[in-house]
């Protein structure tokens, strides 16, 4: 289990790195606090279920409008609607 989750985080951070045209360490950044957080996730570390659910649920809220969320990666919650300025 422990895999496909590891497996999951990497899916989100490539993905949304790839649309975003940022590096993995600015998105370990943004979602995790932690520029290592991926590359210490492919070496073998270990992460908590708490923040395995902060991190997706990070994605989730920030997944770029329009763009597709991987579809081998459960989706933790739905993302929040954005206000118009103009409203």
């Amino acid at each position: 289990m422990e895999t496909q989750l590891a497996n999951n985080l990497i899916s989100l951070a490539s993905a949304y790195g790839a649309l975003r045209q940022i590096g993995e360490t600015t998105v370990g950044r943004h979602c995790a606090a932690d520029g290592r957080f991926f590359s210490r996730i492919r070496e073998g570390k270990t992460f908590t279920a708490k923040k395995y659910d902060e991190v997706v649920d990070w994605f989730s809220e920030n997944w770029p409008d329009k763009s597709n969320w991987p579809a081998e990666v459960p989706r933790t919650k739905l993302p929040r609607k954005r206000v118009s300025e103009s409203a």
